[in-house]
């Protein structure tokens, strides 16, 4: 198998069915694992930080809200950079490259985590490099959009995106059990003493990050010698670059916050936000879930978004995101009164359900406008051509969406805990989210929704 492609139409019906239909398909399911691995990392201060103290570390509650909130900072800065790797270095290359370099947080955090007088800046530290995971999802998903046509786009960067995102799920579902065995037997460290509510018990917590090892190094070399570089998506980043004087960059920018940043930053705090509203409930038993409907949402946000267009779906989700949060207002507890853990718990599954149903349907609308615009200024150019160069822009914009996205991993825990800190209850940070939804309902009303939009999508 030729490791480089020279050729590469996907628009062309003959040359997809031939060949690069089973071309596509085979990176496509390389791609898929490598990136629920990088979720899993990114994401696992989520499940870390509700333990540490129960084992002995003195951090403060604002302190671990951060250890929970800053991989989604590095995670969202890292991305701006990834967003333009693959047309520099080739999609195989950099898959395997960034698939590799999570290893150093999650051998990292499964080395600090067995002393309890590990300093609080060395875990900031490794807080910071699980953003090697966030920063994956930019170049994963800007490599995808490289293989498959117009038609398919949707489908299948919602099914890598989706599938991916499981890896939030996984990791909230496995880190659990994985800390109760000694997985690793006596390589994997001593085990230390857990005290909740006077009753002691032994944990691992160090396998939170020693389980992901040998399935990194599989999918790392999965990806080095099993997916193919496209010769014709070679870009240098001044080529990529253009996106940055394109509007509809920045206003699909905004809505992948809504939708996307929603979902990686109610993943990342709810855990929390559970044990500081509900303090009887053990979060790490329910954590799990609402980023599993969110990820499962994906693929089928992408599959309605193909058939009924990315701008009319992203609407209503927005509309049904803010019903979501106000449920969410109804069932919390105020002032220490009232309080419905199971209908709080239903409405944020509701909320997760939407943005992942959102993160499809805004990716579906990137290429169409990319595409839109490149055949609206199509002067001397063949079909081939404006294909892959709305194609290289779209991955572009695709992986700079996703970074600034991205950074609502870190806004909404901190806004949960500021708020919090501030007033008591996180009221004040779930009015700010039903504000944004709205403005995010107006642009995409505006820009790609109503009849006779500027660009509909």
């Amino acid at each position: 198998m030729a490791k480089v492609i020279t050729t590469w139409t996907p628009e062309d019906a003959k040359f997809w069915q031939s060949q690069g239909h089973s071309i596509a398909q085979r990176n496509l399911w390389i791609s898929i694992p490598a990136l629920l691995l990088a979720f899993a990392v990114w994401m696992v201060w989520s499940m870390v930080v509700v333990k540490l103290p129960d084992i002995g570390f003195k951090y403060t509650p604002n302190q671990l809200f951060w250890l929970a909130a800053v991989p989604a900072l590095s995670g969202a800065t890292l991305r701006i950079f990834y967003s333009f790797m693959v047309p520099v270095f080739g999609g195989r290359r950099w898959t395997a490259i960034s698939t590799a370099s999570l290893l150093i947080p999650a051998i990292g955090i499964g080395m600090a985590v067995q002393d309890v007088n590990t300093s609080y800046p060395t875990m900031l530290m490794l807080a910071l490099l699980c953003g090697f995971g966030g920063g994956n999802f930019s170049s994963s998903m800007s490599n995808i959009s490289f293989f498959f046509p117009k038609a398919q786009k949707g489908t299948a960067l919602g099914l890598n995106a989706g599938l991916g995102n499981l890896g939030v799920s996984t990791m909230q579902f496995v880190v659990p059990l994985v800390i109760t065995a000694a997985v690793f037997g006596g390589m994997g460290g001593e085990s230390q003493t857990l005290i909740k509510n006077g009753v002691e018990k032994q944990v691992w917590l160090q396998n939170a990050g020693f389980i992901w090892v040998p399935f990194i190094v599989m999918a790392t070399l999965a990806a080095w010698f099993g997916m193919n570089d496209i010769a014709d998506a070679k870009a240098s980043f001044a080529d990529q670059a253009v996106i940055f004087k394109r509007k509809h960059n920045w206003l699909m920018c905004w809505l992948y916050l809504g939708t996307f940043g929603s979902f990686i930053g109610f993943a990342a705090g709810l855990a929390l936000l559970t044990k500081s509203l509900f303090p009887d409930i053990d979060p790490t038993k329910y954590a799990f879930l609402g980023p599993l409907v969110g990820a499962l949402a994906r693929p089928l946000g992408g599959v309605i978004a193909d058939k009924l267009g990315g701008a009319v779906v992203t609407l209503w989700t927005f509309i049904a995101m803010i019903a979501a949060v106000v449920g969410v207002l109804m069932f919390i507890p105020h002032n220490g009164v009232g309080g419905n853990f199971t209908m709080f718990l239903a409405m944020f599954l509701v909320l997760f359900t939407l943005t992942g149903i959102g993160n499809a349907s805004t990716f579906r609308m990137i290429p169409v406008i990319y595409l839109t615009e490149h055949q609206r200024a199509a002067v001397g150019r063949s079909s081939a051509q404006i294909n892959m160069d709305a194609a290289k822009e779209s991955a572009a914009a695709l992986g700079f969406a996703g970074a600034l996205g991205a950074y609502g991993g870190f806004f909404i825990p901190k806004m949960f805990g500021t708020s919090i800190a501030m007033t008591g209850s996180p009221d004040a940070a779930l009015y700010a989210f039903i504000a944004f939804y709205l403005t995010c309902v107006v642009v995409t009303w505006q820009f790609y929704a109503r009849k006779n939009a500027e660009m509909p999508c």
